[in-house]
């Protein structure tokens, strides 16, 4: 007997018998399940990624150091009971710049969780241009550490020359591969090799996190648990595009070897078939 469900107005999205939503997908690289949506500007060569010249430095200290990192401990770890599993590896890197990738999966732990255990380092994050188009929040992504995606080519050179700026300095760039959040999701997707090109060129090292989710006593949420792996190195021997292949794949596999440790399921994710008649 089918259970009855509770179905979204685009058909993607039921609730079951359990009360547990369940999330059917067709695209595990673009479909998207945030809830925002957000007209993106385009980052183009008028972009100014350099916000951090003379009195900028102050306003980023103030917001980042003494208004964000604060409010970002208290929320991981009084509403996401968040932990980490593996700090000791950053430590030897902490006058070294290095590049972290991990699983996009919250929307509100993501920007907040690589700044705890990277601390005291300066972080900052890919993201798209969404994430600076807002008429305020925008302004204070832009402050704190978001690095919008470029859509023209000479946002691109801006871009390049930015981030490898933040490396020299010693600060710490995270890259979400898989580009689009799927709260609570506990596998890893298929992610492109697109973004493994920053530490190749820089060649620089590389870690990953993988957050996954375990069962609370006293809370319906799971508390998410961060792994950390690393450091890897792109290989030296490989021409360029496998020495950027190479490096995802490794990345790709630990996370996977991380994922596992998940043990609920706060939202079920199934690829939708051609005959799925989204009866969970």
């Amino acid at each position: 007997m089918s259970k009855k469900v509770r179905h979204d107005k685009n058909n993607n999205i039921t609730i079951d018998s359990t009360g547990r939503r369940v999330i059917y997908y067709s695209d595990e690289r673009n479909d998207e399940f945030s809830a925002a949506q957000i007209d993106a500007i385009k980052i183009d060569e008028n972009y100014d990624y350099e916000r951090e010249r003379g009195f900028g430095k102050v306003i980023r200290f103030v917001l980042y150091r003494l208004v964000a990192t604060p409010l970002a401990f208290l929320y991981t770890k009084l509403v996401l009971g968040h932990r980490t599993e593996g700090r000791a590896l950053l430590k030897p890197f902490r006058k070294t710049g290095y590049f972290m990738y991990g699983n996009h999966t919250s929307n509100y732990g993501d920007p907040l969780m690589p700044n705890m255990f990277a601390f005291p380092k300066n972080v900052y994050f890919v993201v798209h241009p969404a994430n600076v188009s807002m008429p305020v929040l925008g302004r204070i992504n832009r402050r704190i550490g978001a690095i919008p995606l470029p859509d023209t080519l000479g946002a691109a050179r801006n871009f390049a020359r930015y981030v490898e700026a933040r490396i020299r300095e010693n600060s710490a760039v995270v890259i979400y591969p898989e580009a689009h959040i799927w709260p609570y999701y506990t596998g890893i997707r298929d992610f492109p090799d697109t973004s493994f090109g920053y530490p190749v060129r820089l060649n620089a090292p590389v870690f990953c996190f993988t957050n996954t989710y375990r069962r609370r006593r006293m809370r319906k949420t799971p508390r998410i648990v961060t792994y950390i792996d690393g450091p890897f190195y792109p290989d030296e021997t490989l021409p360029r595009p496998a020495r950027i292949r190479d490096l995802r794949d490794r990345i790709h596999a630990a996370m996977c070897g991380r994922a596992v440790n998940s043990d609920t399921e706060y939202i079920k994710y199934i690829k939708r078939e051609d005959n799925d008649n989204k009866e969970a």
